[in-house]
């Protein structure tokens, strides 16, 4: 009769402890069905008759492809109890065929493919939907926030909240562990209930007029929104938390929204208090590092109701003294360019695709630096609730950073420059070069040349912004 092995790990996302049993058992011989693969303190007890697995003998192993290592610590943290024993069994595989991961058409490499990426998709749910909530404690403010996580991912993505938010004492509480974080170290604790995270803080009622102003019924798709957000997350959410009574009143609000002369004085007063809310919060904002060394939040301004809406690319040295944008020498240049094409400043509203200044120091100067991929991603949030918020008629891009930040890729200006393009929520957007780009060039008939085309953008955006509103 073959014999059974207990292989007992410490946690159910114990990469290396299972690493090495199944390594063991791999030397040893021992085929996936002659392995009961066992959590410690859940139900351990049952098969402590049996013997544990043998240990690996030392030396060097076989080698497995990186790719299968990759797939293991993403599947072992998956709920399903046989995740264990499939790693097992690819495992075996792959020693006798290094190539057996590449058959997607064998169920049990397209089955882990599939756990893998249910447990990259929970990752993602917890990286969106974590909300911390202000608390005081002994040592001062702490932030507490409560998830309910489908798979045993706490412990693995709790890098990406200390990398976010290092700058924080905070905790995440969860039915099966807590993890804490002091600002300099990283603790884990056990599960939780939903009633030991606080409900809410004063800073909430603040983001539910915000969210209340910009909710708009018409574009509301509760199936994909519940697919990408089910409900069980809603209540942890002081914006989703609306959305019930939200949809139950949606076509009074757009028949309100029909009504727009009846509607616009209390739109206008809902905007300018969102708007403030939003501004803010983004003077607190750490989404990425540039907050450390910029001196402040430089936050869009102008009209709430604007024909147009600029996208700039970063504030410069005096906007970041200044704390507003477009103040600097790119900023005359292109009041100048705007007056000469014709638009009012004051009726447009001017922001930038990253709202902290990057620099590099040399000496006594700051000189500019260009924000990375990184950077633009992490403050696109922000651009998406001005644009939200205010829904400009036209938006027009200054620069490749700022393109990028609004259609989410890579565009040559050269190729895109004449002609509008369509943005997700359907309005149009220009794309033109940055004033800094005229100041930069080092021939004056260039300069002279570049500025006559940038007027030209500029008179072709306010002629096609009046024919929108119209």
């Amino acid at each position: 009769m073959l014999e059974t092995y207990r292989a007992l790990l410490a946690t159910a996302d114990d990469f290396e402890g299972w690493r090495d049993a199944a390594r063991g058992l791999a030397e040893a011989g021992v085929p996936p069905s002659a392995v009961s693969w066992q959590v410690m303190g859940q139900g351990t007890d049952l098969f402590g008759w049996l013997p544990d697995a043998p240990l690996a003998p030392p030396g060097p192993s076989f080698a497995v492809p990186r790719p299968f290592i990759d797939l293991a610590k993403a599947a072992i943290c998956h709920s399903n109890p046989e995740r264990f024993g499939l790693l097992y069994g690819l495992l075996l595989k792959l020693r006798d065929d290094r190539l057996a991961m590449e058959d997607r058409a064998n169920p049990l490499v397209e089955r882990l493919h599939q756990m893998a990426k249910e447990v990259r998709r929970d990752a993602h749910k917890m990286h969106a939907f974590v909300r911390f909530r202000e608390v005081k404690d002994e040592e001062g403010v702490r932030f507490v926030a409560w998830f309910e996580p489908d798979h045993h991912i706490v412990r693995r993505e709790a890098g990406f909240f200390v990398r976010r938010f290092s700058n924080m004492r905070w905790s995440i509480l969860t039915p099966e562990q807590s993890i804490h974080w002091d600002g300099t170290r990283l603790t884990e604790g056990p599960g939780a209930r939903r009633a030991d995270a606080p409900d809410g803080d004063p800073v909430e009622e603040t983001w539910k007029t915000y969210y209340a102003s910009i909710f708009n019924p018409a574009r509301v798709k509760v199936k994909a929104m519940t697919k990408e957000m089910p409900k069980k997350y809603w209540r942890n959410m002081p914006e989703t938390a609306l959305i019930g009574d939200l949809l139950a009143g949606a076509q009074a609000r757009e028949a309100a929204m029909i009504e727009r002369s009846e509607a616009m004085p209390r739109r206008s007063s809902n905007i300018a208090a969102s708007w403030e809310a939003l501004k803010a919060e983004a003077a607190r904002c750490t989404r990425c590092k540039l907050y450390k060394c910029a001196t402040q939040t430089v936050f869009g301004e102008g009209s709430l109701d604007p024909t147009i809406l600029f996208v700039g690319e970063q504030p410069g040295d005096q906007e970041d003294l200044a704390g507003h944008p477009f103040v600097g020498p790119a900023g005359q240049l292109f009041d100048a360019a705007l007056q000469e094409a014709g638009i009012d400043r004051s009726t447009t509203y001017v922001t930038n695709a990253v709202k902290h200044f990057k620099f590099v120091q040399r000496g006594k100067r700051r000189v500019h630096s260009k924000p990375d991929a990184g950077e633009i991603e992490a403050c696109r949030w922000w651009i998406e609730q001005e644009r939200g918020l205010i829904k400009p008629p036209l938006t027009v891009a200054l620069g490749a950073t700022a393109a990028r930040s609004l259609i989410g890729k890579i565009v040559t200006i050269s190729k895109v420059r004449d002609e509008p393009l369509t943005l997700a929520d359907g309005s149009e957007c220009w794309i033109t070069v940055h004033p800094s780009f005229l100041l930069r060039l080092p021939d004056e008939e260039a300069r002279l040349s570049e500025r006559a085309r940038f007027v030209d953008d500029l008179k072709r955006v306010r002629k096609r912004a009046t024919q929108l509103i119209r």
